[in-house]
C-alpha cells in the first residue's frame, strides 16, 4: 500500500508540481492549502509523513508542527519556507522537524528527503496486484515471480500509475509527473513508453482510455 503523505502549500502551482512529482514515485499525496485544513486532514487520515510550508493562511506551519508533536513525536516533518535564516532553522528543529527545504524547492532533494525518512521509519513501499510486485525499495518489478527489466524511466511511469490504479491519466499529466512542468518535448514520449512496458507484462495492467489517455487497471 503507497505511502499517505501530507503536503500543506498554499501556493497551487508548487502544491500541484511537488504533489505530482510525488506521486510518480509510487506515494498518495494528500494536499491541504491552509494550516487549518492541515490538521483537519490530519486527523482524520492516517498519514505517514507531512511537508509544511511555513507561512500558511489562518495557521502557520510553526502552529501545525506544534499541534502534531502534541499527538505524535514519530511522523516525519519536513519544513518548507522562503526563508533562510538561521534562526528559522533552530525554530523548525525546536519543534522537532525533521528537515527543513529553503525555497525554491528542488524536487529531487524532497524526494531524496522523503525517501531518507520514511526508510528511516521502517517504512515499506511495495504494491502487489495479482502477480505483479513493484518494489520501490529496490525498484524492482517482478510478473509470475520473474523479475523484469525496466529502465528507470519505464519503472517510473509503472509505478506513477499503479499508484493511481483505476484513473485514467491523461499524456499531459503524465508528462507533468515524471519529466517536469517545464516539458517542451513531444508527448507522444509517453506512448513509447507505455508501449514497452506494455510489451514487458505481456499486455497487461496499463489499459487505453480513448480520449483520455491511460488507466493502470486490474482485470476482476
Amino acid at each position: 500500500m503507497a505511502k499517505k503523505i501530507l503536503l500543506v502549500e498554499d501556493d497551487w502551482k508548487l502544491r500541484r508540481i511537488a504533489g505530482d512529482f510525488l506521486k510518480a514515485h509510487g506515494y498518495e499525496v494528500l494536499e491541504a492549502e491552509d494550516g487549518e485544513r492541515a490538521l483537519e486532514v490530519y486527523y482524520s487520515e492516517k498519514v505517514d509523513l507531512a511537508i509544511l510550508d511555513i507561512m500558511l493562511p489562518k495557521m502557520d506551519g510553526w502552529e501545525v508542527c506544534r499541534e502534531i508533536r502534541i499527538e505524535n513525536t514519530e511522523l516525519p516533518v519536513i519544513m518548507l519556507t522562503a526563508k533562510g535564516e538561521e534562526e528559522d532553522v533552530l525554530k523548525g528543529y525546536e519543534l522537532e522537524a525533521d528537515e527543513y527545504i529553503t525555497k525554491p524547492v528542488s524536487l529531487k532533494v524532497l524526494m531524496a528527503k522523503v525517501k531518507a525518512l520514511l526508510r528511516r521509519n521502517g517504512a515499506v513501499e511495495v504494491m502487489t496486484f495479482e502477480d505483479l510486485t513493484i518494489d520501490n525499495t529496490s525498484h524492482s518489478v517482478r510478473l509470475n515471480e520473474v523479475e523484469i527489466e525496466l529502465s528507470s524511466k519505464e519503472y517510473e511511469l509503472l509505478y506513477y500509475m499503479a499508484s493511481n490504479k483505476g484513473i485514467a491519466l491523461s499524456r499531459e499529466k503524465i508528462i507533468t509527473a515524471l519529466w517536469g512542468y517545464d516539458y517542451d518535448g513531444d508527448v507522444r514520449a509517453v506512448d513509447s513508453q507505455i508501449k514497452r512496458i506494455r510489451k514487458k507484462l505481456e499486455g497487461r495492467f496499463i489499459h487505453t482510455v480513448r480520449g483520455v489517455g491511460y488507466k493502470f487497471e486490474v482485470q476482476s
